[in-house]
C-alpha cells in the first residue's frame, strides 16, 4: 500500500466494488462531472473498468482510496494515460459524499505524485478539471501544480458546455510533502 499522510492507495478489492459503483458511479451527476463522457448505468455484475481494474492495462492504474486510521474506503484514484516515451501522466480521483471536505483529496494527490514521480519516474503529471470544481483546483495547486490554461467549453456536461482548466506538474518542481 502507498500511504499518505491520513489515506493509503491500495488494489482494487472485490468488496469496494458494490460500495464504488453505489456511492460514485450510480450518482449520475457527480459521475457525468467527473468522467469525460455521459453517464451510463452499470450493471450489477459489470466488469466496467473504472470498477474492476485490468491489470494489462499499462496506460491505466486504479487504486482504491483508504482511510489508514481504519481502512475503511473513501474513494478511488488513477493514473491515467500513462506515456512511457514521454514519461507522463494524469491524475484523477473521487472521493465518496461522505469523505468530501475533509482534507482528504490533498493527500491523495500527493500520494499519486509520490507513486508517478518516485515509483514510476514521470517527468509530468497532468490534471484536468472542470474550472468549478474547487476542491480539486486546490488539492492540486497544494502539492504544487501549476495552472497552465484553460480549454473554453470543452466539456459537455448535463446539456451545457464547461470549461476545464489544465494543470501540470514537473518531476524538477515537485517537492514531496510541498500541500501547507
Amino acid at each position: 500500500m502507498l500511504k499518505g499522510e491520513r489515506i493509503g492507495l491500495r488494489a482494487r478489492h472485490e468488496e469496494d466494488v458494490p460500495v464504488l459503483r453505489t456511492e460514485l458511479y450510480d450518482d449520475v451527476v457527480n459521475s457525468a462531472r467527473a468522467e469525460g463522457g455521459p453517464w451510463l448505468p452499470m450493471a450489477p455484475g459489470s466488469k466496467d473498468p473504472r470498477l474492476v481494474a485490468d491489470e494489462t492495462d499499462s496506460r491505466c492504474v486504479r487504486f482504491s482510496v483508504v482511510e489508514l486510521a481504519g481502512g475503511t474506503l473513501i474513494g478511488t484514484a488513477t493514473v491515467w494515460g500513462i506515456d512511457t516515451h514521454h514519461r507522463s501522466a494524469h491524475l484523477g480521483l473521487g472521493l465518496l459524499p461522505a469523505a468530501r471536505g475533509q482534507g482528504y483529496g490533498t493527500d491523495v494527490v500527493a500520494a499519486l505524485c509520490r507513486y508517478g514521480f518516485t515509483v514510476r519516474g514521470f517527468h509530468r503529471l497532468q490534471v484536468e478539471t472542470l474550472t468549478d470544481n474547487a476542491a480539486m483546483l486546490r488539492a492540486a495547486e497544494r502539492n504544487g501544480f501549476v495552472r497552465e490554461g484553460v480549454l473554453r467549453a470543452s466539456a459537455w456536461v448535463l446539456g451545457g458546455f464547461l470549461d476545464e482548466v489544465v494543470l501540470g506538474l514537473l518531476a524538477r518542481d515537485w517537492a514531496d510533502g510541498a500541500q501547507d
